[in-house]
């Protein structure tokens, strides 16, 4: 079995690292996966040194070769029974679809045709719908479009940030995938097209999508619902009318990135600051939305009541 894993952050290592241990030849010692794509080292900090990628650490150290673009692995003249991807973070282009005998598998943590694209466990995370998955496809040459190799549900718990329903879902994922790579391989696996009219989507998030309005705010802190329709930025033709409810789901689903986030006031009468406020975590309490951590731009984290022990004119700020 040789196999090109395509793939960048943290949480796919237990992918290849489920791959590796499970199909290392034992007697050889060679590895199943034979190359990685991964997005290339970025500059970061006033220094900018480069950050390399999760998986570009994890493949130095085993002494796999990594490439930075789809197009050096096909110039490299590396071969491969089929390629696995898992959050690489760009459209992999027909050529290198095609140049693996068993195509490409794509690890999506959605209930697929729900959710396509780059934000869906965000997108699980705001829906009244206590289930997500994950949905492994062999893709095509549109997103998230291909058929469904497997597919599995996992329970949203009460508590779950996006870090923690992320973590699990690619914890449980690398157990079923290594399970079926042999009966793939082997065209033992019928796979089934997806109800393509029930697909909705969702974008990539940035850093302003966290951004939640002082007059919502105030509101749900009072335990009420906006009047006004608000538009979730990263999930396509989603409105919603804010409540305490959802902006509790909306911390978590923000957090730890990029964070779900107000303007405060420091000060009073003329002599106030605006200050960007994240709002780290926070719960229901008799119908109401109440803060637990937050943390002021340029500060380090502290409790609402620390916060507000430090900041006694505090008020939140313009929409």
């Amino acid at each position: 079995m040789r196999i090109v894993f395509f793939g960048t952050p943290e949480y796919v290592l237990p992918i290849v690292e489920k791959i590796y241990k499970e199909f290392r030849s034992r007697v050889s010692r060679l590895s199943p996966i034979v190359a990685v794509v991964t997005q290339k080292p970025k500059p970061v900090g006033r220094k900018h040194f480069f950050e390399y990628s999760a998986i570009d650490s994890w493949s130095h150290k085993k002494q796999i070769p990594v490439f930075y673009s789809p197009q050096d692995l096909l110039k490299s003249g590396v071969e491969a029974d089929l390629g696995i991807l898992a959050a690489y973070g760009e459209i992999i282009p027909p050529e290198i679809i095609d140049h693996f005998p068993h195509g490409i598998l794509n690890i999506h943590p959605s209930l697929l045709p729900k959710y396509r694209g780059p934000s869906p466990i965000q997108a699980a995370l705001l829906s009244p719908n206590p289930k997500t998955g994950v949905t492994i496809i062999k893709i095509d040459e549109k997103m998230d479009h291909g058929p469904i190799v497997s597919q599995f549900k996992e329970d949203i718990k009460e508590k779950d940030t996006l870090e923690t329903l992320r973590n699990r879902l690619f914890e449980r994922a690398a157990n079923v995938l290594v399970a079926l790579l042999n009966p793939y391989l082997q065209r033992k696996i019928v796979l089934r097209e997806q109800k393509h009219r029930e697909a909705s989507y969702t974008t990539l998030i940035n850093k302003g999508h966290g951004f939640i309005s002082a007059e919502i705010l105030s509101t749900v802190l009072k335990g009420g619902t906006h009047k006004n329709l608000w538009k979730i930025p990263f999930i396509k033709n989603r409105t919603v009318r804010p409540d305490p409810i959802f902006i509790e789901k909306f911390i978590r689903a923000l957090y730890p990135w990029p964070g779900a986030w107000t303007i405060v006031k420091l000060g009073s009468g003329w002599n106030f600051k605006e200050r960007r406020l994240k709002l780290l975590k926070a719960h229901l309490e008799s119908g109401r939305l109440i803060l637990d951590k937050v943390q002021l731009e340029g500060k380090k984290p502290v409790s609402w009541k620390e916060f507000i022990s430090g900041y006694p004119n505090v008020t939140l700020g313009k929409d």
